[in-house]
């Protein structure tokens, strides 16, 4: 088995996605306001740098419209939507972990380290897996019906 080590992010994709340099970020966010931007800056630099991210967010994108579009229950609709959200927030624990990793082994092999990588990474699939199963569940049906009323 080989033992590559992810590159870092560039450093001139970071300074744009991190224009502003952030004193004392260690303390607390002095407002709710600056909260909502320190996360909002997360999910940004995640969408951004995470092709999966991107991914994930186009799916969930399309299972939500096409619930829509199939007029599905708003149940159902939030069902897709909880399990969507949870493959997002997933993939954001995701990211921080490996940033986090990185920065502590810098660009050294350790073992441990890929075993939290990986586990990370098995947490987001296995929860894509899952809102893949739930929305075909819930969409998949509907969607036949409207295909094979449009054939006969």
């Amino acid at each position: 088995m080989s033992q590559q080590v992810s590159s870092p992010p560039k450093s001139d994709t970071l300074e744009v996605v991190v224009a502003k340099k952030r004193e004392l970020s260690w303390q607390v966010a002095s407002n709710l306001f600056m909260s909502f931007k320190y996360a909002w800056s997360g999910i940004s630099y995640a969408f951004i740098t995470q092709r999966n991210f991107r991914i994930h967010v186009c799916v969930c994108a399309f299972a939500i419209s096409l619930s829509l579009i199939l007029h599905l229950s708003s149940v159902e609709i939030a069902i897709i939507g909880i399990t969507s959200g949870l493959v997002l927030a997933l993939e954001l624990l995701n990211t921080a972990l490996e940033s986090v990793v990185d920065l502590t082994v810098k660009h050294t092999y350790h073992e441990l380290a890929k075993i939290a990588k990986d586990c990370a990474a098995g947490a987001v699939l296995v929860s894509a897996l899952v809102a893949l199963l739930v929305a075909g569940m819930l969409i998949l049906p509907p969607l036949l019906g409207v295909i094979f009323a449009g054939l006969l």
